[in-house]
């Protein structure tokens, strides 16, 4: 260079690229702290609504227990309508109870696709 100012050197060149690199990294971090920061709290939000939903489900499902208990109830004692409903749920929960734990034992998440790709990276970088 003829305008008088010094070439920069090698190492300095790769210091400069190493700090613009480490820059971008943390700009592209922030970013996405801020996406998922703010996706969780819309989350948060579905997952109260959610949640209340479920409860007040329950609470019409119990209604509907006792219902059904005091419709029985007109060709039997009262007792004996809320005796046939608490072991039909039973029964009905012992099934469900049966079919998690059965779906639960053949579920086995590995993350196949992401050790595919980490083995691709590592024998990309070795080669």
């Amino acid at each position: 260079m003829t305008s008088g100012t010094p070439e920069r050197t090698i190492g300095q060149l790769v210091a400069d690229a190493t700090h613009d690199v480490q820059g971008i990294v943390r700009s592209e971090i922030a970013l996405a702290k801020a996406e998922v920061s703010a996706g969780a709290k819309v989350m948060g939000k579905g997952a109260g609504l959610l949640g209340g939903a479920a409860f007040i489900a329950l609470l019409g499902l119990i209604f509907l227990f006792h219902t059904l208990a005091q419709v029985i109830a007109i060709w039997l004692p009262v007792w004996a309508g809320y005796l046939i409903v608490t072991v039909l749920m039973f029964v009905v929960a012992g099934v469900l109870g049966l079919l998690g734990k059965n779906a639960l034992t053949k579920a086995k998440p590995v993350p196949k696709r992401a050790i595919a790709e980490a083995e691709q990276t590592i024998a990309s970088l070795k080669g």
